[in-house]
C-alpha cells in the first residue's frame, strides 16, 4: 500500500465522493442479504406453513427492496467513477506540469513512447483500481461480513463447517499476488516498449521509406510484439494456476454445505428454508472470493503502475534561478565563460573543457568547428538546459544561476538547428515565444524573415493550420518561420544555431541581410559550418574536442595557418567544383 500512500495527494481532495460511494455500496450490500432471508421467510412461512397469503406481502417487500437497490447502486458507481475521474484529472495534470520542469538530461534517456504509455495506460490503470477495483474489494469485505452473520444466526455448526477453506483460500491468493504483481510490471514495460516503437516507426517514416528498409522494421516490431506476447501468457499462466484453484476451494465449501446441511435438515435441526437461503448465502460468500483473484489482478496492475508514475514524480526538476530576479525586464546581454566545463550524463570525456572567453554586449560571435567540437554545448548552457559541471558563466556581471530561468530565456531568442513547429496556425507559432505579439509585429517579423511571401501564398495565409512538425512546409520554410519567431521576441541576446543550413544560397543572402539589421545591439551567437554565415561577426571561435583552438576576426584568422583557413579553402574548392560541374 506504500504507492497508494504516496499517491495520496491526488485522490485525499475527492474522498467526499469515495465515502459517498462507500456508504451506497454499504446499503447495496445489505439488501443483497436480505434476498435470502425474504426466500427463506417464503419456504417456512409461506409454503411450508401453509401461509399462501404472505407471499404477494414478500413479494411486494422484494420489488421496493430491489427499487431502493437500484437506486443505491447508482449512486455508488457515480461517485465511485467522479472519485477515478477527478484523481486522474489532477494526477495527469500533475503528471504533465512535472514533464514541463525536467531538465533536457531526462528527456535524453526517456523515451516518447514509454512517456505516452506512463501518461494514458498507467493512469488510467490506476483510476480504473481506484473507481471500481478498491469498490470492490470493500464489497467482498462487506458481503461476506453479513453473509457470515445471517448464516451464523442459521446455524453456528454448518457456517463454521463451509469456512474449512478459507484459510486455504487465502494462501493461494497471497501466493497469487507475489507471483501476478512482478508479471505486470513486465508487461507494463513491454508495453511501453511497444509503443516507443510504433511512434518511433511512424515519426521516421520518410527515413525507412527512403532507405527503404520496411523489412526490417517489420523485424524489429515483431520482436517487441512478441516480447509483449510472452509477458501477457506469463500472466495468463499464473492466472491459469492459481484462479482454477481458488475456485476449486470454493466449490468444495458448497459440496461441505451440501453434506453436512443436508445432514442438519434430516435431523430437523435446519428448516428446508434455512438449507435453501444457506445455498444462496455460501454462493454470496464463494462468489466474491472467486473474483478476489480478479481484485488482486486490478490491484497488481495499478501498483505497477503506481511505480511508473511515481518515476517521473521523483525525477529532480531542473533549477529555475533566484526567484526576486523575476522582476527583471530586460537584459544587456554581455556574456562571459571563466573555465567552464561540461560533461553530459553517461558520458567519459567532457563536451567542454575550461571554455573561456567574454562577449561586450551587442557584439557578434562566430562558433565554428567540427561536428561534437562543442559549439551547440555553449548555447545549451547558456540557455540552461544543461547545467556546467566546472566553472562559472556571467551574463551582465552576475551568476547565470542569479536569474531566473523564465526571464533569461526570455531575454535569448533561438533559432534552432531542427526547427519544430507546433500542429497550430502559422501565426500561432510565430507567436509562440510572445502571445501578446500584435499582427503588425508577426507580419513585420516575417517579412524580415523572407517569409511572407510564401505565407501568403498559403490557402489561409496567416491562419493555415500546419501538420504535425510542420508537415506541409520545406525545410527552409519551416526554418524561415523559426527565425520570425526568434524575431518577434525582440531578444538581448540571439542565438543562430545553424539558422540557414536548410535554405539555398540565395535565400540564405536575403535572410543574413535581414539577421544583420536584428543583430545591432544585440549579443549575438552565431553557430555555423559555413564560413560565408560567420565572417562577418566581430570574433570568430574555432572549437575543437571542446576547447577554443583559435579565435580571432575572419580577416585575422585566414591570415595565420591553422583549422579555419583549412576549412575556408576546403569549402572554397568545393564551391569551385560545383561551379564547375555546372
Amino acid at each position: 500500500m506504500e504507492i497508494f500512500k504516496r499517491l495520496a495527494k491526488f485522490y485525499m481532495p475527492y474522498k467526499k465522493y469515495f465515502v459517498y460511494s462507500l456508504l451506497a455500496l454499504f446499503f447495496v450490500t445489505a439488501i443483497t442479504v436480505v434476498y435470502p432471508v425474504i426466500l427463506q421467510i417464503a419456504i417456512d412461512e409461506g409454503i411450508v406453513g401453509g401461509n399462501a397469503n404472505l407471499i404477494p406481502y414478500l413479494a411486494i417487500g422484494l420489488i421496493l427492496i430491489m427499487a431502493v437497490k437500484g437506486l443505491a447502486t447508482y449512486i455508488h458507481q457515480y461517485f465511485g467513477d467522479l472519485f477515478g475521474i477527478q484523481t486522474v484529472y489532477r494526477l495527469r495534470k500533475s503528471l504533465y506540469e512535472k514533464l514541463q520542469f525536467l531538465p533536457f538530461s531526462y528527456y535524453d534517456r526517456a523515451k516518447t513512447g514509454d512517456l505516452m504509455s506512463r501518461l494514458t495506460a498507467d493512469v488510467e490503470a490506476f483510476r480504473f483500481f481506484l473507481s471500481f477495483g478498491f469498490a470492490q474489494f470493500v464489497h467482498f469485505i462487506l458481503i461476506v461480513s453479513f453473509t457470515l452473520a445471517v448464516m451464523f444466526y442459521y446455524s453456528v455448526p454448518l457456517t463454521l463447517a463451509t469456512m474449512v477453506t478459507l484459510p486455504f483460500l487465502a494462501v493461494a491468493v497471497y501466493k497469487f499476488d507475489q507471483r501476478v504483481h512482478p508479471s505486470f510490471r513486465k508487461v507494463r514495460k513491454s508495453l511501453a516498449g511497444l509503443n516507443s516503437k510504433v511512434q518511433e516507426n511512424v515519426s521516421g517514416i520518410q527515413t525507412v521509406k527512403a532507405l527503404s528498409q520496411e523489412e526490417k522494421e517489420k523485424t524489429r516490431f515483431h520482436s517487441q510484439n512478441d516480447d509483449y506476447r510472452e509477458k501477457n501468457i506469463e500472466i495468463a499462466n499464473v492466472w491459469g494456476k492459481y484462479f482454477p484453484l481458488m475456485e476449486f476451494m470454493g466449490n468444495v465449501s458448497a459440496v461441505i454445505l451440501l453434506g453436512f446441511g443436508g445432514y442438519l435438515a434430516v435431523q430437523q435441526q435446519l428448516t428446508p428454508g434455512e438449507l435453501t437461503a444457506f445455498f444462496s448465502l455460501i454462493w454470496f460468500m464463494i462468489g466474491p472470493i472467486m473474483h478476489l483473484g480478479f481484485i488482486i489482478n486490478m490491484f497488481s496492475q495499478s501498483k505497477a503502475s503506481g511505480e511508473r508514475l511515481l518515476e517521473i514524480f521523483s525525477e529532480k526538476e531542473r533549477p529555475i534561478g533566484a526567484l526576486e530576479t523575476k522582476k527583471a525586464e530586460k537584459l544587456r546581454g554581455e556574456v562571459t565563460f571563466k573555465q567552464v566545463d561540461l560533461r553530459y550524463d553517461g558520458s567519459s570525456n567532457d563536451a567542454l573543457s575550461a571554455l573561456d572567453f567574454h562577449v561586450p554586449q551587442g557584439k557578434t560571435i562566430g562558433l565554428i568547428g567540427s561536428t561534437g567540437a562543442g559549439k551547440s554545448s555553449i548555447v545549451q548552457l547558456l540557455m540552461r538546459f544543461y547545467e556546467r559541471t566546472g566553472g562559472e558563466i556571467l551574463i551582465d556581471g552576475k551568476p547565470l544561476e542569479s536569474y531566473h530561468v523564465n526571464i533569461l530565456r526570455q531575454n535569448i531568442g533561438i533559432v534552432m538547428q531542427q526547427t519544430f513547429l507546433f500542429s497550430s496556425t502559422i501565426r500561432d507559432n510565430l507567436a509562440y515565444g510572445r502571445p501578446d505579439a500584435t499582427e503588425n509585429d508577426i507580419v513585420t517579423a516575417a517579412k524580415r524573415a523572407d517569409a511572407h511571401a510564401f505565407i501568403s501564398e498559403l490557402p489561409d495565409g496567416y491562419d493555415t493550420v500546419l501538420g504535425e512538425k510542420g508537415l506541409g512546409l520545406s525545410g527552409g520554410q519551416k526554418q524561415r518561420i523559426a527565425i520570425a519567431r526568434a524575431m518577434i521576441m525582440n531578444p538581448s541576446i540571439l542565438i543562430l544555431d545553424d539558422a540557414t543550413s536548410a535554405v539555398d544560397m540565395k535565400t540564405e543572402v536575403k535572410i543574413q541581410h535581414a539577421l544583420h539589421d536584428m543583430m545591432k545591439g544585440r549579443t549575438t551567437f552565431v553557430i555555423a559550418h559555413r564560413i560565408s554565415s560567420v565572417k562577418h561577426c566581430d570574433e570568430i571561435l574555432v572549437l575543437e574536442e571542446g576547447n577554443v583552438q583559435e579565435r580571432g576576426t575572419h580577416e585575422t584568422l585566414l591570415a595565420q595557418p591553422g583549422m579555419y583557413r583549412r576549412i575556408y579553402h576546403m569549402q572554397n574548392e568545393h564551391q569551385a567544383d560545383e561551379k564547375m560541374s555546372v
